[in-house]
């Protein structure tokens, strides 16, 4: 795993607060019937691309990583912080949850028919996106998806508390058409950028990218 400060930082928080955040957001989904018209679409592309297991990267407590697997599509998580993942583990026993990160994640080359990024690309530095999205391609096989949801914005914001525990916690919003354009040069093809109005519990529009790795010739 590469040994990058806003790592150990983002890890270390969400290990201090994994069971409270992963009660706040565990029905998370209920409450948004676009982002699950979305996961379905992008369960469909998955299919229709040629299968695959899909990486929910990202993964905090496995809301979008089940979601997937009731969609029909072999989904597992990856997320940075040990203790998200021993919490996934345990409330979905069933499922695979694995340590690692997005910048290095440990999977083969061209072995993933699809990859979400369920609000987890928003914990990483702008400049290092495009290493970010690199990774993704590597791991993707021709034909495979990715799908990217994130807060809208230019600004950047920094977290010192959470549940009443202490954290160090970096954030960064993002502009869709930036995102896609990322993509293409990172060899994606895109298929999509949304952008819907915040909800009663939202600050900002959120963003959504949908994108597939080129069919070879």
């Amino acid at each position: 795993m590469p040994d990058e400060p806003f790592l150990a930082a983002t890890r270390a928080s969400y290990d201090a607060m994994a069971a409270e955040y992963a009660d706040m957001v565990t029905s998370d989904l209920d409450a948004k019937p676009l982002d699950r018209a979305l996961l379905a679409a992008f369960a469909e592309l998955v299919k229709v691309g040629g299968a695959g297991p899909v990486a929910d990267v990202g993964c905090g407590p496995g809301q979008a990583t089940v979601a997937l697997r009731r969609l029909d599509v072999d989904a597992f998580g990856i997320d940075l912080s040990p203790g998200m993942i021993d919490l996934a583990r345990r409330t979905y026993p069933d499922l695979r949850f694995e340590v690692g990160s997005m910048l290095a994640l440990g999977l083969p080359e061209a072995s993933m028919g699809g990859l979400l990024a369920y609000y987890s690309i928003i914990h990483v530095p702008w400049e290092q996106r495009s290493d970010v999205f690199s990774e993704f391609h590597r791991v993707l096989a021709p034909g495979g998806q990715v799908m990217l949801v994130f807060q809208v914005g230019d600004d950047r914001g920094h977290r010192s508390e959470a549940f009443g525990k202490a954290i160090c916690l970096d954030w960064y919003r993002q502009q869709p058409d930036e995102i896609a354009d990322l993509l293409r040069r990172a060899g994606f093809e895109v298929w999509a950028t949304i952008t819907r109005q915040p909800d009663a519990a939202e600050k900002t529009p959120q963003g959504y990218v949908l994108a597939r790795k080129p069919v070879e010739p």
